[in-house]
């Protein structure tokens, strides 16, 4: 199928990845592909060159003098991606280039304007509603589809729009355990260096369970960063930086549990799935997305949110065999599966290109 997928303009599609809504396109747009399909990306200029994306900001926008001074306009940097976004929906509302789009973004305009398209439309929903979003579902086409990542995020959109589900994936070949000679005795948290995330929950609970942790993610908001991570660090508590996928992907596959200690209702986890898919337990508080993936075959959720609830999962999570954490991956949280979803959801949007295929392949 000719797929138009639509990235965030935000932040580039490539490692180190800026959070999970990055990772997921990434793999969407590459698992697609190796499976034959015609893929164009369009994301924040210095996305992976191997995906051939097309840049989101063809040309940049940049305000007039006058126009800056008013005391309602809006940061240059928000009208640069309004102006991204309003481009490439202008351009797609002339195209018959695609078979579906699949907006994987969260920006209003794609959802706003797509009454315009020709072409059916997925929109993932990867978020708890926010206002943007919502008033722009009011304005969204008949043949716009939405698709939440979670059952929980589709409950908080309920009384907006109604959303299938198509549960994220992981790449279980990319997450993959290693030898256990390779393991270490620390614990691990990986994200978002950001309040709603609470990594420094995350270190007093493995103080507390007498766990040493080792954090790693970009840090967006660096006077959290300076005021509730910095002073807590010490031998036991240690911050590595931001790691690209094999670092990454060493540090949590030799972890002896990864730790979401989520202040948020989380839209899915997709570092629980990724530590699982190591064989790495999981210790989670129960926020959203998280009470669906984090069962008690791949690890164990706090009874809340507490310092004390979530010291007490990871000294629980500890003890769960790394073999049965890996075998509830393969089975519930692949990559492999999500895409295979979205395929039948594509072809059901667009049954004259499913038709074409299928005699392509019986040809």
């Amino acid at each position: 199928m000719r797929i138009c997928l639509i990235a965030s303009s935000q932040f580039p599609i490539r490692e180190p990845f800026a959070g999970g809504l990055e990772a997921h396109t990434h793999a969407t747009a590459r698992t697609l592909k190796s499976r034959g399909h015609d893929v164009t990306l369009f994301a924040a200029e210095g996305s992976d060159p191997a995906l051939g994306a097309r840049s989101l900001v063809p040309e940049r926008f940049t305000g007039t003098e006058c126009g800056r001074r008013d005391v309602s306009a809006a940061p240059e940097e928000w009208m640069r991606q309004h102006h991204a976004y309003l481009g490439l929906m202008l351009q797609l509302a002339e195209s018959r280039d695609f078979d579906v789009i699949h907006n994987n973004s969260i920006h209003h305009l794609p959802v706003a304007m797509s009454s315009l398209l020709k072409t059916p439309m997925v929109t993932t929903l990867h978020t708890p509603p926010t206002p943007w979003l919502e008033s722009a579902v009011e304005y969204s086409s008949p043949r716009t589809v939405f698709v939440a990542v979670s059952s929980a995020t589709a409950r908080a959109w309920g009384s907006v729009a109604e959303a299938s589900v198509i549960t994220n994936g992981v790449d279980t070949d990319q997450w993959f355990p290693l030898p256990g000679t390779q393991r270490s005795g620390a614990a691990v948290w990986t994200g978002r260096l950001v309040p709603e995330k609470a990594p420094h929950l995350a270190i007093d609970a493995a103080r507390r369970a007498g766990v040493p942790i080792i954090l790693a993610g970009p840090v967006m908001d660096p006077g959290y960063y300076q005021a509730q991570i910095a002073p807590r660090l010490g031998e036991d508590a240690i911050y590595r930086g931001h790691l690209d996928h094999r670092e990454l992907h060493e540090l949590v596959a030799s972890a002896s549990a990864a730790v979401v200690s989520s202040q948020w209702d989380e839209p899915y986890g997709l570092v629980a799935a990724e530590a699982m898919s190591c064989g790495t337990p999981v210790a989670a508080t129960p926020r959203g997305g998280l009470v669906e993936i984090v069962g008690p075959a791949g690890g164990v959720l706090a009874r809340d949110d507490s310092e004390n609830a979530l010291a007490a999962a990871i000294l629980n999570a500890l003890k769960l065999p790394r073999e049965r954490v890996r075998r509830y991956a393969l089975g519930a949280l692949s990559l492999n599966r999500m895409v295979s979803e979205y395929e039948q959801l594509y072809r059901a949007l667009s049954p004259v290109s499913a038709a074409a295929q299928d005699r392509a392949g019986a040809a």
